[in-house]
């Protein structure tokens, strides 16, 4: 089972590298970007410290929401333990 997950994670993990430096020097705003317009919110809770939930919000200037994104993780540990 251990093998499966290296074989499935490892080419995943170079990609998510690799998708990285792509977005982190190509990708790069320009000299007049109005990014610093923009104001975000980030929100991240642990109940039960077995769940996360992270919520994100952008807003433009005048403070209209532009984008808004959530996710719920949850940790399954891989062994049981004895």
């Amino acid at each position: 089972m251990d093998t499966i997950l290296y074989i499935i994670a490892a080419p995943l993990f170079l990609i998510s590298i690799a998708g990285y430096f792509f977005v982190r020097f190509r990708l790069r705003p320009g000299e007049d970007s109005d990014l610093d317009d923009y104001y975000y919110e980030f929100e991240n809770q642990h109940p039960g410290r077995k769940t996360a939930v992270v919520t994100c919000k952008v807003h433009n200037q005048s403070g209209d929401l532009i984008a808004t994104a959530s996710s719920t993780l949850m940790f399954v540990p891989l062994h049981a333990s004895k």
